[in-house]
Parts: structure tokens; C-alpha cells; sequence
């Protein structure tokens, strides 16, 4: 989840494992970075997202060399959610990074069922939560992909979406976001 180091899991991922090959984050979701964030995905400010992407640069770094065939996949809002917000945040981030890193962006992933807010479930409930509420939306025959989100918490939803790309074949999925929960 990125909590720990590269080599050590943290207790909760020994126990309770993820289907990802490693999560990391470009800082913790509080001060600055929490406003920035809170900004772009309630304050509908898109254009930070650019500059916000170039943050995610590090943290991609740090996943070591991506496979030449991995493909950036944004963890998608449900339609009505983006109806309300206007985009998907994640979309707004993924993009200018797959430009960056030269890789393409593929909306691989649908979210097929609306879920409550996460603010304030435990891991279990949020667990529970997203089961089930991400689909493949094309095939990813033995590509790496790098699953794009803004905050990862307990790694539920990214971990959801994680084995809708691997239920389309995925070889591995790395994940990347803004910020993570301390």
C-alpha cells in the first residue's frame, strides 16, 4: 500500500492483501496537499490537475521500470458522479501523466454500480463498498497498467478496480495517487 517501505508490508496488507503489485503515493493527504486535492475534486478546479499530475512523476519512479507495454488506466467515477462533479478527477490526473510518461491512457475500467462516500468507513465496509462496482470495459492481454487515483485510504477502491484489470487480463496492476491517508 505504500505505507511501509519497498520491502516490508504493513500489517493490514500482510493480512489482508491487496490485488496490487505496489501502491505509492506523492505525500500525505493533509496541509497543502490536502487543499490541493480537495480543490480539483470538490472545487472543480481541472486545470490544477496538470500541475498536480507532474507530482505523480515520483511516485511512478519510485514503482521501478514500468513494463514497455503498460498502459495508464484512471480509476472511473459512476456515471451519476460525474454527472454531479462534471469530470473524474482520477481522468484529469491520468492524462497529462500518461502524456508525460509516453504511455497511453485506456479507460479499461467501468464503474458499473454506485457506491455510498467512503468518508468514514472502516476497511471492512469500504471493502464491502466497492466490491463489485468496477468492470472491464475492454481486454488487457498481459499489460502491465498503472491505475490512477487522487487518495488512496485502505487501498479499497484501487484494489477493486485493480482486479477488474486483471479479470481483463492484466499481467500486474501498479497504482499511483496524489495523496494517501496517514
Amino acid at each position: 500500500c505504500g505505507a511501509t517501505s519497498r520491502v516490508i508490508r504493513c500489517a493490514e496488507c500482510m493480512v489482508d492483501p491487496l490485488p496490487l503489485a505496489a501502491v505509492r503515493s506523492a505525500g500525505l493527504l493533509r496541509g497543502p496537499l490536502r487543499r490541493a486535492v480537495h480543490r480539483l475534486k470538490y472545487g472543480g478546479r481541472r486545470p490544477a490537475a496538470a500541475s498536480l499530475a507532474e507530482l505523480l512523476l515520483a511516485p511512478v519512479a519510485q514503482l521501478g521500470p514500468l513494463p514497455p507495454d503498460a498502459v495508464v488506466v484512471p480509476v472511473p467515477l459512476h456515471p451519476d458522479r460525474r454527472r454531479e462533479r462534471g469530470f473524474n478527477q482520477a481522468e484529469a490526473l491520468a492524462a497529462p501523466l500518461a502524456a508525460a510518461l509516453g504511455r497511453p491512457l485506456r479507460p479499461a475500467v467501468l464503474r458499473v454500480r454506485a457506491t455510498p462516500t467512503q468518508v468514514g468507513l472502516s476497511r471492512a465496509q469500504r471493502r464491502a463498498n466497492v466490491r463489485g462496482a468496477f468492470a472491464p470495459a475492454e481486454s488487457l492481454p498481459a499489460q502491465a497498467v498503472l491505475l490512477v487515483d487522487d487518495v488512496t485510504t485502505t487501498g479499497s477502491t484501487l484494489g477493486s478496480a485493480a482486479a477488474a484489470c486483471l479479470e481483463a487480463g492484466a499481467a500486474a496492476v501498479y497504482a499511483v495517487t496524489l495523496a494517501r491517508e496517514a
